[in-house]
């Protein structure tokens, strides 16, 4: 088959890797340097599996900025561009879908199209109302940062938003292209998929909270959180997956999706999903004042990724208590590898570790490394079992 991918980011990159070992896969970023980094066997996210496929797999891949080659004879064009979220409107920014479906209707009148971006609960339905198409086809991802290819690979289920024969051939793409063998299938409606991404990461985020909220009981109450989670997680029914405490849920995904959900609920009563989303807010006021109590000088920002071994620091929680710290008059430093600038949120970037732990009385760490391990007794955190 002939395949289109258009967005190079976490999804849209490990789906065209996936598809490109047994297929002809082209992709488009609308940044020049991701194009020619892909082309250059070199990937733009930080990502071990796909590095390896670039060094060593024999990929039908070609990165391009050429529309008509893009659209005109593909199979199947699957979207994967940024939906953000949209603090005016409540919702996600959908634009870059549309424009994408737009240009596609330039060089296809009859295309098959896949989108894997999120989107609202509804919006599949409504935009093939919208361009008169019937071919539109919702396939959420569950991807974690750093491991895209490898949950591409071996998903733990697929998900498809139709359920017409388009629907299962595009299923059945999926399937035969990763490595791991009776993958759990469903195949339901657009808006049923849409549903379930979002509900899907909003449990998640709700774990987060949970384990979060554990904790600050637990360190109000000067009691050992590690144990008492460790006990919790004991029951089968809950397990140790997923428990260890942040200083809130961020990234991609979390955030901008329990607050779309959030949204699509403001017709139906509820007090969870709305709980979740201001839990998170309450964890980094927690996290502040704790930091606070020890009237430091300077406070250091060790790292502002929301997971080891990142790069994405897009809405993470240590931003957040930085915010808080600086904004009760404590001078704060950044130590972040992967900024350019000198200077972020009008706080000095130390490019220097020992400086960096030199200048800071007390340094705070999302997730600690054994980099820090020589200032232990500077360093605050809440990463107790040492994983993301």
């Amino acid at each position: 088959m002939k395949i289109t991918v258009v967005g190079s980011g976490y999804v849209g990159l490990a789906n065209a890797v996936l598809l490109a070992r047994h297929h002809e896969v082209l992709i488009y970023d609308i940044l020049p340097e991701k194009i020619s980094l892909i082309n250059e066997r070199k990937s733009p996210i930080i990502d071990p599996d796909i590095d390896d496929l670039f060094r060593y797999g024999k990929l039908n891949l070609t990165a391009t900025a050429c529309k008509e080659s893009l659209y005109k004879n593909a199979d199947f064009i699957i979207i994967a561009t940024p939906t953000d979220y949209d603090r005016r409107t409540n919702f996600f920014n959908t634009e870059s879908i549309e424009s994408v479906i737009e240009d596609v209707l330039v060089y296809n009148k009859d295309p098959n199209i896949v989108i894997k971006s999120t989107v609202p609960v509804g919006y599949t339905k409504r935009i093939k109302q919208d361009f008169l198409l019937k071919n539109i086809i919702f396939s959420p991802e569950f991807l974690r940062e750093g491991k895209a290819l490898y949950d591409t690979l071996h998903p733990s289920r697929i998900i498809i938003g139709d359920k017409s024969e388009k629907g299962r051939a595009f299923a059945e793409l999926l399937t035969k292209s990763a490595e791991k063998q009776n993958i759990p299938l469903l195949l339901t409606d657009s808006t049923e998929a849409e549903a379930i991404k979002l509900f899907a990461n909003t449990y998640l985020a709700m774990r987060v909270a949970f384990f979060n909220e554990l904790d600050s009981y637990a360190e109000t109450h000067h009691l050992d959180s590690r144990e008492i989670i460790e006990g919790v997680c004991m029951d089968d029914r809950i397990g140790h997956h997923y428990n260890n405490p942040s200083f809130g849920y961020g990234g991609y995904c979390l955030p901008k999706d329990t607050k779309q959900l959030l949204t699509n609920f403001n017709d139906v009563p509820n007090n969870l999903i709305n709980a979740i989303v201001s839990a998170n807010t309450t964890r980094k006021d927690f996290i502040a004042e704790s930091v606070a109590r020890s009237n430091p000088k300077v406070v250091g920002i060790y790292r502002l990724t929301m997971k080891a071994d990142s790069s994405n620091y897009r809405d993470s929680a240590i931003q957040g208590v930085m915010k808080r710290i600086k904004g009760k008059g404590i001078n704060v430093v950044v130590y972040e590898p992967t900024l350019q600038e000198d200077h972020f949120y009008n706080s000095p970037v130390i490019r220097d570790l020992e400086d960096f732990k030199k200048i800071s009385d007390i340094i705070i760490a999302n997730r600690v490394s054994d980099e820090i391990g020589d200032v232990t007794e500077k360093v605050y955190t809440r990463d107790l079992f040492g994983k993301n």
